[in-house]
C-alpha cells in the first residue's frame, strides 16, 4: 500500500514523501498497518494483519508498488490521478483513478478468472472504463492462457490487444493484433512507451486515426501429420475439433493443407471475453470470408477488423 489513514483520519500518500512515525490505519477497512521502509522494497504500508481485511488479499510485491509509483509520478504531470482510490459502491480499491473515470489496475499476480471477471464488470456496471496492466508473470508467452484471454481489449484499428508493464525498462507496451494459429501459437505486433512519454495518449493508440498496420505470416505444411500426432496423443482440443469434422462427414487428417487456410485467427473464447463487450461476430464471418477468397494460400497478411470491414462494404 502506498496510502493511509494518518492518526488524525487525513490521508496520506508515499508518493510524496515519508510521514513521521505514527498509528496508521487502511483507508479501506480500517486495519492497522504499519510504514516498513528496508533496503529491499520501496517504503510501503503493510496490514498488520490481513484476515479482517477484504480489499487487500496479500501484501504487494516491490514490482506492484514499484509500478504504481512510476505510473502516479507519469500521468500526474497533465491529468487527476489518485492512488489507492477506495470505491465504497464497488466494494474494491482502484490502483490509480485517473480523471475520476479510468481505472488502472496493476496486476502482478495469478489472479481467477472469475475474480478478474467480477471485477471487471463492476466498474463497468459504475461508468468507469477499466484497464488491466500486467507485470512481468502475466506477459504474453508462446500461447495464450485463458486468463490472458480475459485481458484481451479490442477495437476496430489494432484488433485484440493487451497492455504489458515493464518495471526494469521502465516502459508501457501494447501488443496488438493479436492472432492464434491453430496449435495456439501467437502472432502480433508491438509498441511501447517510456514512462516519461505522454502515458495518456498512449493509451488512447487503439482509438485514434493511424495508418493501417499489417504483418505477413507463412503458412504451415504438413498440417494432417501434425494433427494425426495431436490425435494420438489425445489432446482434448484436437478430439473435439475431430469429432465436429466426423459430424460433418469429414476426417482431418484426410485434408490438405489448404482445406485448413487461414491457419492464423482470432483468438476465441468459449465464454467470451470479459474486457469486450461488443458482438465481435460479424468481424470474424468478414475476416473469413476474405481469406476464402485468396488465391495464393501459401502465405497469410493479417490486417486489423477495420480492414476486414472496408472489403464487405466494397462487395456491396
Amino acid at each position: 500500500m502506498l496510502s493511509a489513514y494518518d492518526k488524525n483520519g487525513k490521508l496520506i500518500t508515499l508518493l510524496e514523501g515519508l510521514p513521521q512515525k505514527q498509528a496508521f490505519s487502511c483507508p479501506a477497512c480500517g486495519g492497522a498497518v504499519r510504514l516498513k521502509k528496508g533496503s529491499v522494497m520501496r517504503p510501503h504500508f503493510a496490514h498488520v494483519s490481513l484476515k479482517d481485511c477484504h480489499f487487500y488479499t496479500e501484501n504487494e510485491s516491490d514490482e506492484h508498488l514499484c509500478l504504481k509509483a512510476e505510473l502516479y509520478h507519469s500521468l500526474s504531470k497533465s491529468e487527476q490521478v489518485e492512488v489507492e482510490t477506495f470505491l465504497p459502491d464497488l466494494g474494491q480499491i482502484a490502483d490509480l483513478l485517473v480523471n475520476k473515470r479510468l481505472a488502472l489496475e496493476v496486476q502482478c499476480s495469478r489472479l481467477s478468472q472469475e475474480r478478474l471477471c467480477q471485477r471487471s464488470r463492476a466498474y463497468q456496471s459504475q461508468g468507469f472504463q477499466v484497464l488491466w496492466l500486467l507485470g512481468k508473470k502475466l506477459w504474453l508467452g508462446q500461447k495464450l492462457t485463458d486468463l490472458q484471454k480475459q485481458l484481451l481489449y479490442f477495437s476496430q484499428n489494432m484488433g485484440f490487444h493487451i497492455w504489458e508493464l515493464d518495471v526494469q525498462k521502465r516502459q508501457l507496451r501494447l501488443k496488438y493484433m493479436i492472432h492464434e494459429d491453430l496449435f495456439g501459437k501467437l502472432y502480433y505486433l508491438t509498441k511501447s512507451a517510456s514512462f516519461d512519454d505522454d502515458l495518456m495518449a498512449f493509451f488512447r493508440q487503439p482509438y485514434v486515426q493511424q495508418e493501417m498496420a499489417q504483418y505477413e505470416v507463412p503458412q504451415a505444411t504438413n498440417l494432417a501429420l501434425r494433427i494425426q500426432k495431436q490425435l494420438m496423443a489425445r489432446n482434448p482440443r484436437w478430439l473435439r475439433q475431430q469429432e465436429i469434422a466426423y459430424s460433418q462427414g469429414a476426417n482431418l487428417i484426410a485434408q490438405s493443407d489448404a482445406d485448413f487456410y487461414p491457419q492464423v485467427r482470432p483468438p476465441q473464447s468459449p465464454q467470451g471475453f470479459c474486457q469486450v463487450s461488443r458482438d465481435l461476430s460479424g468481424y470474424s464471418a468478414a475476416f473469413f470470408r476474405y481469406y476464402r477468397g485468396r488465391e495464393n494460400k501459401s502465405s497469410q497478411i493479417l490486417y486489423p477488423p477495420a480492414f476486414y470491414v472496408k472489403m464487405e462494404t466494397k462487395k456491396r
